[in-house]
């Protein structure tokens, strides 16, 4: 398996472990930003493993969730607006709209295969260290052990809160790649070739096949 391709499975695997928050128990965010990623990295991996619509890919059922349980510990806004790059501070609000929800729906549609690959999976989480001159951001690192055997996964998540308020994910990074990175020179090609409608209408296209369905 080529690097490329291993980077883009495991990120797979990374963003499935973080897509699927129990709603019956709310994680607190406005605690230590590792607290935060233990509790939800450790709920997701049970609700996984013991629901075998999630390990089969229901599409249906992620986005439920994703919607539900998930977006509220996720700036996806900010996720997108970085993964654009310059471009999004020319877009208008309904484009910044279309191109959060189109994004978001192809992150959880290209991952949901990944899903089937939890129940060999467990976690190890790193020391936190946070920075004194970055008071409201962190990087929390993480492992992820396969049963199966072979090197341990490189996972961190960059995380932000505004003037102390509740952490939210932005930005995951697997094996030293992160994911706003590994999609924004693909968006840059996109909006210099067609602009940002152009951009939104790829996206459209890359869910409406991912779906099954037509462009």
């Amino acid at each position: 398996m080529q690097r490329r391709d291993f980077i883009q499975h495991t990120a797979a695997l990374a963003a499935a472990l973080s897509l699927g928050l129990p709603a019956a128990r709310a994680a607190d965010a406005t605690g230590a930003p590792d607290a935060l990623i233990r509790q939800l990295s450790t709920e997701v991996l049970g609700a996984l493993q013991s629901d075998k619509a999630y390990q089969s890919g229901d599409i249906g059922k992620i986005m439920q969730l994703v919607d539900r349980s998930v977006m509220p510990y996720v700036d996806f806004e900010r996720t997108t607006g970085l993964a654009v790059g310059r471009a999004w501070r020319q877009a208008t609000p309904e484009q910044k709209k279309a191109l959060s929800e189109n994004f978001k729906q192809l992150l959880v549609r290209t991952y949901a295969g990944a899903l089937s690959q939890v129940k060999d999976v467990k976690f190890n989480f790193l020391p936190f260290r946070a920075d004194p001159d970055q008071p409201n951001k962190a990087i929390v690192k993480t492992q992820v052990i396969q049963a199966k055997g072979g090197d341990p996964i490189q996972l961190d998540y960059a995380l932000e809160r505004k003037d102390g308020a509740a952490w939210k994910i932005y930005d995951l990074n697997v094996l030293g790649v992160w994911l706003v990175e590994n999609y924004r020179n693909t968006f840059a090609q996109e909006v210099n070739k067609s602009g940002i409608d152009g951009l939104i209408k790829s996206l459209e296209s890359k869910n409406a096949e991912l779906s099954g369905g037509k462009a």
